[in-house]
């Protein structure tokens, strides 16, 4: 590890007990998997903040590194709640926020003393950018070999490196936008940064195999991710169509290119989602609209028979669904067991999530300073998501920050479980 006043290396040894002892000055109510675990967070905007969010969800102690001015979705409103854009507010709960500027010697070596404490160390820099601050992973490296050490690009180190890594620049380079839209209209953007999000995912699943791996005595590692691959990846079938059948998709509005129906079809009142998944879904579809003589005709018995007909197939599915709306055809066919859904807005697929018992929204933080967020996606049996700490606000933690890196330098130099925090 550095020693930040000397810039030599120094023993890293701490005791478990002492190096709790500090960490709950910054996560007091901490007991998720991940509890224990120290992330350096030097990232901004989505991808980065979405993979840390999650991994602090679980646990982690998550300390937000940002410029002085603050991380660019802090701005990025409307909409906000008060003064506070509401996307800054929706991947940035559980964390502590402390503002340095790297070009400040002392900002530097305080960002240093946080990372020679920190097991996961994540960025999302211009490939290269960090070298300069002695940052970049072989510098870090070699002064704390357990680190992981996570890198967010848009396109990659290569010849991609100098590309700006913005989401919509993915979904039209990746092909997204190619297929998103009518067959004779404009292509379209995903209504969410779906790759930034993608990103995330991937980050994560990359930073906890990584710390896997060292608890097994493999040491740390560099996890590098990017939005195209994660792009090209996450088109799965579509671009499995290509590569591995040599067909290029296109924009099909609503339809799917290897299902019929599955897709929005018109009702008496409002449009519903249609879906047949396979040959027995398209029976019991057949026989819930009253139109057994489909269910045995053998010019639809297959799903490449049903696509090939789609255009004559429409119609008469459209007529039977034009004697009732789509609320009504939601009760009808969900209990025949087809899957169906109206097509709905935020406020609605909130409400559904509630009626349905998944508790959607959980307030993160104190119950006087509380914001209203979206549950993490994953339970645990044992060790669940726990939502103690609000968005922070720029540079709110800096004190907290601080005296965890005193207590934490000091566990590092005498570390004596003896030596309680008082936390009362």
């Amino acid at each position: 590890m550095i020693d930040t006043a000397t810039g030599t290396m120094i023993d890293a040894t701490t005791t478990d007990e002492a190096a709790d002892t500090a960490l709950r000055m910054l996560r007091p109510a901490s007991t998720g998997p991940l509890a224990g675990v120290v992330v350096a967070d030097f990232s901004r905007i989505l991808a980065g903040p979405y993979c840390t969010m999650l991994l602090a969800d679980l646990g982690a102690t998550v300390i937000k590194v940002e410029s002085p001015a603050g991380d660019d979705t802090r701005t990025w409103s409307p909409p906000a709640r008060g003064e506070e854009a509401t996307y800054y507010l929706a991947i940035n709960r559980n964390k502590s926020s402390i503002a340095l500027n790297l070009k400040n010697p002392d900002d530097r070596a305080t960002a240093l003393r946080i990372v020679s404490h920190a097991d996961v160390f994540i960025e999302n820099f211009r490939p290269g950018a960090l070298a300069r601050f002695g940052l970049d992973y072989d510098t870090l490296s070699a002064v704390n070999p357990a680190l992981v050490y996570c890198s967010i690009s848009g396109f990659g180190t290569k010849a991609g490196a100098a590309l700006p890594g913005y989401d919509l620049l993915v979904q039209a380079l990746s092909g997204l936008m190619s297929m998103t839209g009518s067959p004779d209209g404009p292509p379209y953007r995903a209504g969410i940064s779906v790759f930034d999000v993608v990103t995330g995912l991937h980050s994560a699943l990359g930073i906890l195999a990584a710390l896997h791996h060292r608890q097994a005595g493999g040491g740390g590692q560099h996890v590098e991710t990017n939005l195209m691959s994660s792009a090209l990846s996450g088109l799965v079938n579509q671009t499995s169509a290509y590569v591995a059948g040599g067909f290029v998709p296109q924009r099909m509005g609503n339809a799917h290119l290897s299902l019929f129906p599955y897709e929005p079809m018109p009702t008496a009142e409002g449009d519903l989602i249609v879906v047949a998944g396979n040959n027995g879904q398209f029976v019991t579809l057949c026989r819930a609209l009253d139109l057994p003589e489909l269910a045995t005709d053998p010019r639809y018995a297959t799903p490449a028979d049903r696509n090939g007909r789609r255009e004559e197939l429409r119609p008469i599915l459209e007529e039977r669904l034009s004697r009732h709306s789509a609320a009504e055809w939601f009760d009808i066919l969900t209990e025949a067991g087809i899957p169906c859904a109206p097509i709905q807005d935020v406020a609605a697929g909130v409400a559904l999530a509630e009626r349905l018992g998944l508790e959607p929204v959980v307030h993160a933080g104190a119950d006087g300073d509380s914001i209203p967020t979206i549950r993490n996606p994953i339970t645990f049996s044992a060790t669940p998501p726990t939502y103690d700490l609000r968005p922070p606000r720029l540079d709110g933690d800096r004190d907290a920050v601080l005296a965890w890196l005193g207590r934490a330098d000091a566990a590092r130099r005498d570390p004596d479980p003896s030596d309680e925090l008082d936390l009362s």
